[in-house]
């Protein structure tokens, strides 16, 4: 089991392996730590970025441009975001994208000079590994984490997990540890989001975290039916039933109409896609920008602007929802001393609010919340030391330490379960009281079966923790949900269709056996906002 000796030690430990992860480890490093990454795929393959064309949220520092582009994004946060965090964010992407020359080919603006806000998802990836490993970063592929180690004072003391290639367990001992694991699509089918379980949310609660914007986890990607892609092509397609009648559905930018309009209709039956009236351009950049979307359509030879064929919206859950865990100060540290979080897998609620970050914001927050926490856990690891010889104990529960008899679970019926409550259209895009309770009821249910009873060794580790962290984030969510009772953003109540202004505060989660919420109205995470170098 993992947990069971100390194989490494280093100042910094980082888990995961996308852009905030990378980003991370990059910055640490700069800051004179020995860092350590670890990663359940390989990095610069793994993940949803990879996949992907990121775009960033990439505004000049011209006179009123970027308070211009802070307040269009805030009017669309529902009272939730920040200001400085926004502003913060702009400008440390501004200055830290070119410095990606050396490792990956921009393209050129057409105008003289440099497009750097636009990346290729798998050259991205490819160059940030380069970028770490020129930094000294010691970088462990197919290493998936399955556990944080804590001090007897609460502090964090490295993870345990498990090396898929050689079979063993591995313990590694750090000053600090940065949580960058990605969201939750609950094994949607999304694509790059295999290895995006959830899994940072429930190391860190088990150490004591807490999680805020879980209810903010309605988003959806249209994709072929058959296959998840990328977005890119449907913001000019037009939609029909089986019998060729055309559906009247609201422009993507409506958000959560549009998803509704989608969804009732193919709760009804098939829908079908029409891209005759995408532009030319669009024709002509999409296979360079987005190379992994044209392939399905060529390998079941349908012309993708040309042929009709079958959609379906693709849960994404939190990670183009806005929801992780709660970040209490400026170097993205956790409620858990010496723990921080970058990424999907903190909160995004600071540049969103209430509605998606996706693309440019999302990226520019990875980048930003990553380079954050690499600072901020190097300077802890230079304040604390490394302290590997101290105790440091395992924390990791449901999966690997049963409370109760060991005895067989049917994980593939129980994450049938799980999506059914977190990602069903029904039960998510038109949310109640009384559906909402069902779901908790059900879900606290599966969790307690899991806790008590669910005991894996060896590989088998790794699957019992993906589901029990994909069913403790269903509880997370489905809490979140019906304790803000209100619609807000993203978060469609059919029982409170209203927004409610008292209700103008985070919403703070936690817990295992027992999920509790509360209003986040104390912690203020601006004490010195300074973009970080």
């Amino acid at each position: 089991m993992a947990g069971s000796g100390v194989t490494a030690e280093a100042d910094v430990l980082i888990i995961g392996g996308g852009m905030a992860a990378t980003w991370a480890a990059i910055s640490a490093a700069r800051e004179g730590a020995e860092v350590l990454l670890v990663d359940k795929g390989f990095v610069g393959t793994s993940g949803v970025t990879a996949t992907g064309g990121p775009n960033h949220w990439w505004v000049a520092p011209e006179p009123g441009l970027r308070d211009a582009a802070v307040e269009a994004r805030y009017a669309r946060s529902y009272g939730l975001a920040d200001r400085e965090w926004m502003a913060r964010i702009i400008d440390t992407t501004w200055r830290t994208l070119p410095e990606l020359a050396g490792y990956y080919p921009f393209d050129t603006d057409g105008r003289g000079g440099i497009y750097y806000s636009g990346l290729r998802g798998p050259e991205y990836l490819r160059a940030l590994r380069r970028y770490a490993l020129a930094t000294g970063v010691d970088i462990r592929d197919h290493h998936p984490a399955l556990e944080l180690l804590l001090h007897p004072d609460g502090s964090v003391a490295g993870a345990a997990g498990y090396a898929r290639l050689t079979r063993t367990n591995w313990s590694i001992r750090a000053a600090s540890v940065v949580l960058a694991t990605g969201g939750c699509a609950f094994r949607s089918g999304l694509i790059g989001s295999d290895t995006n379980t959830g899994d940072g949310y429930l190391m860190a609660t088990e150490a004591g975290a807490v999680l805020s914007g879980m209810e903010f986890s309605t988003a959806y990607s249209l994709s072929p039916a058959w296959n998840s892609t990328r977005t890119l092509p449907y913001p000019s397609a037009r939609f029909f039933d089986a019998d060729g009648n055309e559906i009247d559905v609201p422009p993507p930018l409506s958000g959560a109409a549009h998803n509704r309009a989608l969804a009732s209709a193919m709760l009804a039956g098939p829908v079908l896609a029409d891209l005759g009236d995408a532009p030319a351009l669009l024709k002509q950049i999409l296979p360079r920008i987005q190379p992994a979307s044209p392939t399905p359509f060529k390998r079941k030879g349908i012309d993708l602007f040309a042929d009709r064929f079958e959609v379906k919206l693709y849960g994404e859950g939190t990670i183009r929802g806005t929801g992780g865990l709660r970040i209490i100060d400026e170097d993205c540290q956790t409620d858990v001393p010496g723990l921080f979080a970058a990424g999907d897998a903190a909160t995004r609620e600071l540049i969103a609010g209430a509605t998606s970050g996706g693309g440019a914001q999302n990226s520019a927050w990875a980048l930003t919340s990553g380079l954050a926490a690499g600072v901020g856990a190097a300077a802890t690891a230079r304040h604390r030391g490394r302290r590997a010889d101290g105790p440091a104990r395992p924390v990791g529960g449901a999966g690997l330490r049963p409370t109760s008899l060991v005895r067989p679970i049917d994980e593939r019926a129980l994450v049938k379960e799980v999506q059914d409550q977190a990602i069903a259209y029904d039960k998510v895009l038109w949310r109640s009281d009384a559906a909402l309770t069902a779901s908790q009821t059900l879900l606290d249910q599966l969790w307690r079966e899991i806790a008590a009873h669910r005991q894996a060794d060896g590989l088998d580790q790794v699957g019992a923790r993906e589901v029990a962290a994909m069913t403790a984030t269903a509880r997370w969510c489905t809490a979140a949900a019906l304790a803000r009772t209100e619609s807000r953003g993203m978060h469609l109540r059919d029982d409170f269709p209203d927004l409610d202004p008292a209700q103008e505060h985070r919403l703070l989660v936690g817990g295992l056996d027992r999920v509790w919420t509360r209003p986040d109205i104390a912690v203020d995470t601006r004490p010195r906002m300074e973009a970080v170098a």
